[in-house]
């Protein structure tokens, strides 16, 4: 079956890596190399940060719930300083800008699939263009890697699973897509990840 759509995470994929954003607050101060994502997988999918993902908290709410839950497990980031540090990283990665371009040229439907939060900091307008959909979990009131999210999805593009090809830089919000029949990247960095794009689409994206 070929490809009509191609799905982009956001963080880590089309922008640079809020896991990079993250490691280096941990590094400035002090804190365990990987202590907030350690936290966020121990709370789960009822926690603080997954109830923001899904906008069923705002960002001062969290801000409290997430501060308690870290110094129960013995450091204090605060989480608003680095909820801040988060917003402030994020650049464009150039050559996916130039890929979802030359897919939209190409009539392959482009969609972003994001966790997020409201007010989160970032413009997502500036990138709204380049997308057909634009699908953000606070907004939906679900979050990658619920199946639910997924299909609503492809509800919205008008496709079947196995149609779609769908770009991520986390592995578990990969897994659910796949089982679905989904052909997906996952990515290191950006020259990678449209190099295997271009693998699966017979295009060239640059």
């Amino acid at each position: 079956m070929p490809h009509k759509a191609v799905i982009f995470d956001l963080g880590g994929v089309v922008l640079g890596s809020p896991l990079h954003s993250i490691a280096g607050f941990e590094r400035e101060k002090g804190i365990p190399e990987g202590f907030l994502n350690r936290v966020v997988r121990e709370t789960g999918s009822e926690g603080p940060w997954a109830r923001l993902e899904r906008g069923d908290l705002d960002l001062d709410s969290f801000c409290t719930l997430f501060d308690e839950a870290c110094t129960e497990r013995g450091h204090l980031l605060p989480t608003a300083e680095v909820m801040a540090h988060i917003a402030q990283g994020g650049s464009p990665r150039p050559e996916m800008i130039q890929a979802l371009r030359q897919l939209r040229r190409n009539g392959v439907i482009t969609a972003a699939l994001t966790n997020n939060w409201a007010h989160d900091g970032r413009d997502r307008h500036q990138l709204r263009p380049l997308f057909d959909h634009f699908i953000e979990s606070s907004v939906v009131g679900m979050r990658k890697p619920e199946p639910a999210i997924y299909e609503l999805t492809f509800a919205q593009l008008g496709v079947e699973p196995p149609e779609a090809i769908f770009l991520d830089d986390i592995g578990g919000n990969l897994k659910p897509a796949r089982a679905m029949g989904v052909t997906t990247i996952k990515v290191v960095d950006g020259e990678q990840a449209v190099n295997e794009l271009e693998g699966v689409l017979g295009l060239t994206l640059r």
